[in-house]
C-alpha cells in the first residue's frame, strides 16, 4: 500500500517527463522501500556478485592488521621510543609491499586515504606546480569522477583541459592522444581498467608517447593493482593511484606511486607535520597501512591463480547468458578488458527493472553514473551506446571469493528475469512482430 501511494505522488510530480525516466524514477523509489523492509525483516543477504564497488576483506588481511588495532599502537612518526618504531617498522614494511607489486622503489610510495586523494594529489597537484609554464591538462572522457571532477576544478582556476572522446570500443585513439599534447600540456591522465566497462587501456603506448614529449603520465589503477601484471618502469608511468578496497584490502587507505626518477614535483593538498615525502601530512593509520601492505603482498603471490580463475568464471556467466537470450551486447573491447567486470546491456528490459527483479543478487546498473541521476552513464555515452541500451546495462562484478555456484544461479536468474520481463514489453513484442523500432516516429502527450 505504502508503495502504491508514493508511486501515485511520484507519477503526478513527473508528468511530461519520458517515459524511460519515469520508470528509472519509480524503480528507484520502489528499490528503496525494498531495500528497508529487507533491513527491517533480516533476510537473507543476496550474493555479491559486485566486485568492482569494493572486495571483501581476505581474512589473511584481517590477521595482520588486528595486533596493529590493539598491542602495537604506537604513532609511526614517533621516533623516541619502541612504541614508535615499532609502528614504523610496520608501516616501511608495508610500503615496500606495495612497491613490489608495482616494481616500484618503495621511496615512490606515499600513503593516502583511497584513490580518489590519490587521484586529486596527481592532477591537481601535478598541474599546480608547473602551471607557471604549463597550463594543459588531457584526460578522457571515461574517467572515474573523481579525475573529472579534480580537472573542472583546474578548468575553474584557468587551467586549459582536453577530455578525449574514446572510440566505440572504450580504448583511446593514441593518434589523437599524440596529436593533443602541446608544448604547454603539463599532465596525461588515463585509467588503466576502467570501473564501469572493463576495458583495459593500451597504458605502456601512452606512457612511451608521454614520455617522448615530456609530458608526465598519471594512471588511475585503482581497478587494475592485484589483478593485472604492472610494472611501472616498463609502463612509463609517473604517478599511479591505488586503492585498498578494491584488492581485498580495507576501506579508507590507498596508495599513490610518484617516480623519483625522472623526478615528478608537485603540489601537495595537505599541509601539516610533513609527512610522506612533505606530499601527504598527517599522521600514517598503521594498521590500515599494514592491511594495505598484506592486501598487495597477497595479490602479487595469487595473481596468476586469481586471473585465471575470475577468467574462466565470467566466461562461464557470459557464455551461459549470451546463449540463452539473444539481443544481449557486451559493452567495452571483448579483447581488450580485464575479465572480472562484465557490462551487458540487455535490450528491450529497463536496466533497473533487472535490478530489482535480481534483488537477491548484488549487482550495479551501469545505468547511471550515481544512483540520483536519471542521465544513462557518461561512460555508455562517451562510446556511443543508444540511450535505451544504455538504460538496460548490468554490471556484473567477478573476483577472488565468487563461486561457480554463484555465477551459475546468477546467469540461471538473469536469464528468467530478462525473459519475463520482455514478455511484459510490449516494444519486445513489437520487434518479435518485425517492426523496427527506429522507424517509428513517437509523439509526446
Amino acid at each position: 500500500m505504502m508503495r502504491k501511494t508514493v508511486t501515485t505522488k511520484l507519477l503526478g510530480s513527473m508528468r511530461g517527463f519520458p517515459s524511460h525516466r519515469v520508470n528509472y524514477a519509480v524503480n528507484a523509489v520502489a528499490r528503496e522501500l525494498i531495500k528497508s523492509r529487507e533491513l527491517e525483516n533480516d533476510e537473507l543477504r543476496p550474493l555479491y556478485m559486485d566486485f568492482q564497488a569494493t572486495t571483501p576483506m581476505d581474512p589473511r588481511v584481517l590477521d595482520a592488521m588486528l595486533p596493529y588495532q590493539v598491542n602495537y599502537y604506537g604513532n609511526p612518526h614517533s621516533r623516541t621510543h619502541a612504541y614508535g618504531w615499532e609502528s614504523e617498522s610496520a608501516m616501511e614494511k608495508a610500503r615496500k609491499q606495495v612497491a613490489d607489486l608495482i616494481a616500484a622503489d618503495p621511496r615512490e610510495i606515499v600513503f593516502t586515504s583511497g584513490a580518489t586523494e590519490s587521484n586529486n594529489m596527481s592532477i591537481k597537484g601535478v598541474a599546480r606546480f608547473y602551471k607557471s609554464k604549463k597550463k594543459h591538462v588531457i584526460t578522457t572522457q571515461t574517467e572515474h569522477k573523481c579525475v573529472l571532477d579534480s580537472c573542472r576544478v583546474l578548468e575553474a582556476e584557468g587551467f586549459d583541459i582536453t577530455y578525449l572522446p574514446v572510440k566505440t570500443n572504450g580504448l583511446v585513439d593514441l593518434q589523437l592522444l599524440e596529436e593533443t599534447i602541446r608544448q604547454d600540456t603539463s599532465l596525461v591522465s588515463v585509467m588503466t581498467v576502467n570501473n564501469e566497462i572493463g576495458v583495459r587501456q593500451p597504458v605502456e603506448d601512452i606512457g612511451r608517447i608521454c614520455r617522448s614529449r615530456n609530458v608526465f603520465f598519471h594512471t588511475d589503477a585503482a581497478q587494475a593493482v592485484g589483478k593485472i601484471p604492472i610494472n611501472v618502469s616498463d609502463w612509463k608511468v609517473d604517478l599511479m593511484s591505488i586503492s585498498g578496497h578494491k584488492i581485498y584490502g580495507p576501506k579508507g587507505v590507498g596508495a599513490l606511486y610518484v617516480r623519483r626518477r625522472p623526478r615528478v614535483r608537485m603540489e601537495p593538498l595537505q599541509n601539516g607535520g610533513g609527512q610522506e615525502r612533505g606530499l601527504r601530512s598527517g599522521t600514517v593509520p598503521t594498521p590500515l597501512a599494514v592491511g594495505l601492505g598484506a592486501a598487495c603482498d597477497i595479490a602479487q603471490q595469487e595473481l596468476e591463480y586469481d586471473h585465471s580463475r575470475v577468467s574462466m568464471l565470467a566466461n562461464r556467466l557470459v557464455r551461459k547468458i549470451m546463449s540463452e537470450i539473444p539481443d544481449v551486447v557486451m559493452n567495452g573491447d571483448p579483447e581488450q578488458r580485464y575479465p572480472g567486470c562484465i557490462n551487458l546491456s540487455f535490450a528491450y528490459v529497463e536496466g533497473e527493472s533487472l535490478l530489482m527483479a535480481l534483488k537477491d543478487v548484488a549487482l550495479s546498473s551501469g545505468s547511471a553514473c550515481t544512483s540520483a541521476s536519471l542521465e544513462p552513464s557518461y561512460v555508455l555515452r562517451a562510446i556511443g551506446t543508444d540511450e535505451d541500451l544504455a538504460h538496460s546495462s548490468i554490471r556484473f562484478g567477478i573476483g577472488r571469493f565468487s563461486t561457480e555456484a554463484e555465477v551459475d544461479y546468477t546467469a540461471d536468474k538473469c536469464i528468467q528475469q530478462v525473459k519475463r520481463l520482455r514478455e511484459m514489453s510490449p516494444l519486445w513484442e513489437m520487434v518479435q512482430e518485425g517492426i523496427d523500432l527506429k522507424s517509428i516516429k513517437w509523439t509526446q502527450h
